[in-house]
């Protein structure tokens, strides 16, 4: 049987709301140190507790290091659509952020609507 070695990006979500994005190969040791506390000097030390709110496995390394590098560039907002599985409005957003790209251009209000509704 041929071992297959996991790659996980992740999602964090801080006690004051902010949210943290990371990369492993072992999710659960990973998630673990976080909610430990163990390094000192960490975004989420001082803002424990913790909850993993996504995580996206991958076989390739590559694959999960291009995905966390983009992930890390989305809004908060972006990042919890993701998470709570709300691909409608990861669409809306995404346009937002590149509406010289599409013939569609959401107004505010539609925009503002939508996001009231996640």
């Amino acid at each position: 049987k041929l071992y297959m070695k996991s790659y996980y990006i992740y999602i964090i979500k801080c006690a004051d709301g902010l949210l943290y994005t990371g990369f492993t190969n072992n999710i659960d040791r990973r998630f673990q140190e976080h909610q430990d506390g163990r390094n000192k000097n960490a975004f989420t030390h001082k803002r424990r507790p913790l909850e993993l709110i996504f995580h996206q496995e991958f076989n390739a390394v590559e694959q999960a290091i291009y995905f966390e590098k983009k992930l890390k560039k989305w809004s908060a907002k972006k990042k919890l659509a993701l998470a709570n599985g709300n691909y409608e409005i990861l669409q809306i957003l995404a346009e937002c952020r590149n509406m010289t790209h599409f013939k569609f251009r959401p107004t505010a209000i539609e925009v503002s609507t939508a996001l009231d509704q996640t």
